[in-house]
Formats: C-alpha cells, structure tokens, sequence
C-alpha cells in the first residue's frame, strides 16, 4: 500500500506500538488488586513470571542463544528487574489502591535517572538535576494522603517505594545488556531467574489458591499480556520509531489506572495526589527533553 493511505496506516500502526503497553502496564494493577486475595501475594508475583515467561517462549527470537558471560549480570536483573519488585507489589496493594500504585510507578524514570547518577558517580546537568528533584517531590505529594491514612498503608508505600529503586537499578544493568544481546533474549532469561528465584513461595500459593473464573482471567492478562505482549510489543516500537519515543509509553500508566480503579474498583485519589501525579509525569518528560537537547549539543560541538 503506497501514498497516503500507506503513510496513514503507518502512523496508525506506530501509535498503537505505543499506546498498547501503557494500556495493558496502566490495567496490570488492577489485575494485581483484583487477584491478590485469592492467590496471595507471592503467588501473584510466581504466577505472572510463569505465564509471561511461557508467553515468550513462544517466540523463537526470545530463545535466541546469548553469550554465558552475560549470566551474572542477567541474575541481576532478574531479581532487582523481577523477583523482588513483583514480589513486592501485591503486598503493598494490600494496603495501597491500585491508582495510586499505579500513578506512583510514573515516576520509575526518575528512579532510574537517580540510579544511574550514583552508578556513574557524576551529577547530571543542573537543569536535570532541578527537574529530578522536583519530579522526587511529584511523587512525594503523590504518596503522602495514602502515607496519612495510617501505618499499613505507609508501609505500602515504601513497599512501593522499593520495587521502584530495584527498576531503577536493574534497568541500569539491563539497558547495555539489551543494546548488546538484544531485548527478548535477555528479558526471556531475566524472567527465568525470577521464576527460580519466586518460585520457593510462590508455587505453594498457587496451589493453595481460590480459583474462580475472574481470578484466573486477571492473572492470564497479568502474565500474558503485561509480563509478557506488553514487552514484545515494546520492544517492536523501539525499533521502528527509536526507543526514546517508545518509552513515552509509561506516561499512560498513571492515567490508565486511576480510571480503571475508579470504574472497576470505587477507588477515590485525592487532588494532591493528582497533582503530584502531572508535577511528576511534567517533570520526567522534562528530564528526557533537557537530556536529548544536552546529548544534541554535545554531538553538534564535536
């Protein structure tokens, strides 16, 4: 198909690359919400990896050999990328709503950025530096009702708190390893790891759980399509539109699932949370902006 009936199925098809993962990302938390009670949380965390993991390996580039010295730095990833912020989300979900997690993990870039500072031990430039903090106050502003409501639901928090500062390490790590050995194969071993490594606790949950029929459809589209399409579908995007435009994927995070947990779930987020909400998602569009015109500038100069 030539002209503009091409050029304009083009388009379409990039958009939906990059609207599909923030979807399927911004409904996961409903789906942890909705299958947490019956399955534990644990069996949550085992579940989902079992199934995204299976999902993958139904695509023969996901088994693609890699280089065995890529291992350690795979064991890694799979437990701070995997395991152990999975494993932690359901616990917090106990006591946290699914819109404020879910808004709370918009701010995973800046966490990735605070990782990448200490590993480089180089502060960024001021002006990202500036809009790291105020994205850091963003999440603050995001967390602090919840934190208001008592003890649990501040314990959820930092639970939440957590899982992000493991996101921020783990993609660090994972970043040169995908660039070198590719996405799929590496994220297909990082979910091995994690299914190793959950599997302890989490298999006897599985077994133990109450199965009904919305439970196990909430958790097939936890695993299938938001531990496992979401992924592939990501990583298509990177490679046809660049994977700076592809990450703006996770802005719908945050949306996707105030809406969700507010029509499915009764779920009320207060306005303070809402503005830290757009100061953190303002501040992390920022922070990628300033940065690209940085890297821009440096590569005109040389």
């Amino acid at each position: 198909m030539t002209g503009k009936a091409g050029e304009f199925l083009r388009r379409a098809e990039d958009w939906a690359l990059l609207l599909v993962p923030g979807l399927i990302w911004g409904a996961s938390f409903l789906f942890i919400a909705e299958s947490t009670p019956h399955v534990g949380p644990f069996g949550v965390s085992f579940g989902r990896i079992l199934i995204g993991f299976a999902t993958l390996a139904l695509f023969p580039g996901a088994r693609r050999s890699i280089d065995r010295k890529a291992w350690g730095k795979i064991a890694l990833v799979g437990f701070f990328w995997m395991a152990l912020p999975l494993s932690l989300f359901p616990f917090a979900e106990e006591s946290v709503s699914s819109a404020v997690t879910g808004m709370l993990n918009g701010a995973s870039p800046l966490f990735v950025a605070v990782a990448a500072t200490l590993f480089t031990r180089k502060l960024p430039a001021r002006g990202v530096l500036l809009v790291l903090l105020a994205g850091l106050v963003g999440a603050g502003l995001i967390a602090l009702p919840t934190i208001n409501e008592g003890k649990s639901s501040a314990f959820g928090v930092g639970l939440i708190l957590i899982a992000l500062c493991c996101y921020g390490i783990a993609l660090n790590i994972a970043g040169p390893l995908q660039q070198v050995h590719g996405a799929l194969p590496v994220l297909w071993r990082v979910q091995m790891v994690a299914l190793v490594l959950t599997a302890p606790f989490g298999a006897r949950e599985v077994l133990h759980a109450q199965w009904t029929w919305p439970v196990v459809v909430s958790m097939v589209l936890l695993g299938a399509l938001g531990t496992g399409i979401a992924y592939i579908v990501l990583a298509v995007a990177a490679g046809r539109i660049g994977a700076t435009k592809a990450s703006t994927t996770t802005y719908l995070i945050p949306p996707v699932s105030i809406l969700l947990g507010y029509l499915l779930r009764n779920e009320r987020v207060t306005a303070t949370s809402i503005v830290g909400c757009a100061v953190c998602l303002s501040c992390v569009w920022l922070m990628k902006r300033t940065s690209r015109v940085s890297v821009a500038a440096t590569k005109s100069s040389e």
